[in-house]
């Protein structure tokens, strides 16, 4: 998947916005962060769910995510790391993670 079309993806989830912290290109839902990429490196990091932590890192080109939550967030080397199907359900899956930690209220606007 190019760039152009996972952005396009990620904004097309309900209540997602972009923004640039860190030099790095972030989607984000109510300010929170659930996919931050390094435009320059290509490589980006998404939450993930800790019991499949241990299988996501064995892969090749994931690993535990620099300076996130250990266990909660991977690394993806490139867009090209999952197969497109798979990548867009692990980013769905990444901004359901962060949207649960929301109120009730943010929830039910956003879903």
């Amino acid at each position: 998947m190019d760039i152009e079309t996972f952005r396009d993806y990620c904004l097309s989830l309900k209540g997602t916005t972009e923004g640039m912290k860190w030099d790095h290109l972030c989607f984000m839902i109510e300010e929170k962060i659930y996919v931050i990429m390094s435009l320059e490196e290509g490589k980006l990091s998404i939450k993930c769910d800790p019991d499949e932590f241990d299988m996501l890192v064995a892969r090749p080109g994931i690993k535990q995510a620099y300076h996130m939550a250990k266990r909660q967030w991977i690394s993806l080397d490139s867009l090209e790391v999952l197969p497109d199907p798979e990548l867009k359900s692990r980013v769905a899956e990444s901004r359901t993670f962060v949207l649960r930690k929301l109120s009730k209220k943010v929830q039910e606007k956003k879903n």
